[in-house]
């Protein structure tokens, strides 16, 4: 499973290097997480600047597709020439957005008239786009998920271990970034916000 983490100027760290990290624990089957960016390196909202480990062009092939929230999204949702370098099909990928990732992914057309998952900031924009926010952390139809907050970027990962593999190995991978001495209240917490957007169906594991 190689998954793309598209991260823009101005990203979010906790959106994309969460979930980057955690979907990283997969390894063991051969999963890797790369930081996706349309340019060699990118400098996020709080000036921490990171080398891309793939080019944008690289979530056309990914099996899995996470796009981190910034505060340059809004001016991304209108850069055609940018959003036409990103190729996502959810027929065979799995995809997930959070924050104003969420606005750009309205503005590929991939959300439609589902109801989404965004950020207290980001809510009137999505709303702007034509999509129906919804009061919760995640929310998936299908092959596409949605997550709101910067602390969801977990639920994004989990969903995405989930599907790819077994709830199971979601929760051990969760167990082992949770804080000590309350591990067993955030697997809980987590697998009770996704699980009920997994099933034996949804399942993309081999």
């Amino acid at each position: 499973m190689q998954i793309a983490v598209l991260t823009f100027d101005g990203f979010n760290e906790l959106d994309s290097f969460i979930a980057a990290a955690i979907l990283n624990r997969m390894r063991v089957h051969g999963w890797t997480a790369h930081i996706t960016s349309p340019t060699d390196s990118v400098t996020s909202m709080n000036g921490v600047t990171v080398k891309r480990q793939k080019p944008l062009e690289f979530a056309a092939e990914a099996d899995a597709v996470i796009i981190g929230s910034g505060i340059r999204s809004r001016e991304i949702a209108t850069d055609n020439d940018l959003l036409s370098r990103i190729s996502l099909d959810p027929s065979r990928q799995l995809i997930g957005a959070q924050c104003s990732g969420t606005l750009l992914l309205a503005k590929l057309g991939l959300i439609g008239d589902l109801p989404a998952c965004t950020d207290l900031t980001t809510k009137p924009w999505v709303i702007e786009a034509g999509v129906e926010v919804i009061d919760a952390p995640f929310v998936a139809h299908g092959n596409v998920a949605t997550a709101g907050g910067c602390m969801a970027s977990q639920y994004l990962a989990a969903w995405i271990i989930a599907r790819g593999t077994s709830l199971r190995d979601a929760e051990e991978a969760m167990h082992y970034v949770a804080p000590v001495g309350e591990k067993t209240l955030y697997v809980e917490q987590a697998m009770r916000v996704v699980e009920p957007f997994i099933s034996p169906a949804a399942s993309i594991a081999a």
